[in-house]
């Protein structure tokens, strides 16, 4: 079994490359508006669930998240400042709906500091149960 990029031995959660680049295709090149990760069990690692294209909304977005099951995700959040100034802020969002079953959420939460930190670039972190801790005028209180 291969762990890429040095796994801790606590998580021992690896994390694919092409998660890695996948977020850097996000952050640099504005490809994908979203990123939704998964861990992959079996293989031990984090990957890429879901992109979503820079033409989607927040709601594709969270429509894209699974009801029952925990997940990572990236989302590229672009916002007009008082100031008149188009920018953008990058949320890492810990999606952990209460329903979901305890071991994901126990290997979702033991796993999540290490994936953040091979993130080079996140501005904000939101942990939510439910998706009204995530909701848009969240985001945006957030990043303004």
């Amino acid at each position: 079994m291969s762990f890429r990029g040095g796994a801790n031995a606590s998580s021992g959660m690896g994390v694919a490359d092409y998660s890695k680049n996948t977020f850097m295709e996000l952050k640099r090149k504005k490809v994908h508006r979203y990123v939704i990760f998964k861990i992959d069990e079996k293989k031990k690692e984090v990957v890429v669930e879901k992109t979503g294209g820079p033409a989607e909304s927040y709601d594709d977005f969270t429509a894209a998240l699974p009801e029952n099951d925990c997940r990572y995700a990236v989302y590229d959040f672009d916002f007009v400042t008082s100031e008149n100034c188009q920018k953008s802020k990058i949320f890492f969002i810990a999606w952990s709906p209460s329903i979901s079953r305890i071991r994901s959420k126990m290997l979702y939460a033991t796993s999540k500091d290490r994936f953040r930190r091979e993130l080079d670039g996140i501005h904000y972190e939101i942990q939510a149960t439910d998706p009204t801790e995530m909701d848009l005028e969240v985001i945006r209180d957030r990043a303004n």
